[in-house]
């Protein structure tokens, strides 16, 4: 099986050693960008399951060269130095997987990296059907009456997760447990919010996402 291939985009120095040094050291094949403009010749160059992009770069920001990168669908990690909602609702709007905040510890980034390419394979079976959705699950998409739902990595898993328990009210806790492979220490309640509300945009009523107040949400078959 061929490694996950992660295109890490970090200037600075001593960052971007320990981080290039724990990807090697699990196995990731990884390639290094000190600036936006490497990071858009390697993106051009190569495709990638993860892209972890510094916010500030010398000559401009990671969400420089993101659309490209999810145009050839590779998930999206930012690393920043702002730890504000703002900050965080923006990354996730922008159709970004996760974002982390400097500092951090090395086991909890690899967590993160893990999560999301996770969320990438979620699921098994043939096809899943809610509302006018179908997923295809070997082949992580969804369409909708044939035509295909861009949807990110964490915005597949969350369909995955309610087509797999269809009817069932699901509370918040229980599916940032799903999302989040059960690494509580790793969750923002906030990204569940800004997801739910990104992924009914985007079913635009093939599929409706009931709130159950006070409780969680819940996707009837």
């Amino acid at each position: 099986m061929n490694p996950d291939r992660i295109l890490l985009v970090e200037d600075d120095r001593m960052i971007a050693s320990g981080l290039l040094y724990a990807l090697e050291t699990e196995g990731y094949a990884v390639a290094h960008a000190k600036t936006i403009a490497e990071a858009k010749r390697l993106a051009a160059e190569g495709t990638y399951d993860l892209a972890v992009l510094d916010m500030q770069l010398p000559d401009g920001v990671g969400s420089d060269v993101q659309p490209a990168l999810q145009a050839a669908g590779t998930a999206i990690l930012f690393l920043t130095v702002v730890d504000d909602e703002g900050t965080m609702v923006q990354a996730l709007e922008s159709g970004a997987d996760d974002y982390i905040v400097k500092p951090f510890r090395l086991r909890e980034f690899l967590a993160r990296v893990q999560a999301v390419l996770r969320r990438r394979t979620g699921g098994a079976g043939d096809t899943l059907s809610v509302g006018d959705v179908t997923i295809h699950p070997t082949k992580n998409t969804a369409t909708v009456r044939g035509a295909a739902l861009e949807l990110t990595a964490l915005e597949y898993k969350l369909l995955l997760l309610f087509a797999t328990h269809p009817g069932q009210t699901l509370t918040r806790t229980q599916i940032l447990d799903r999302l989040w492979d059960g690494a509580g220490d790793f969750v923002e309640d906030n990204t569940l919010t800004v997801c739910i509300k990104r992924l009914r945009q985007k079913l635009n009523g093939a599929a409706a996402i009931e709130t159950v107040r006070g409780v969680g949400y819940r996707v009837d078959s």
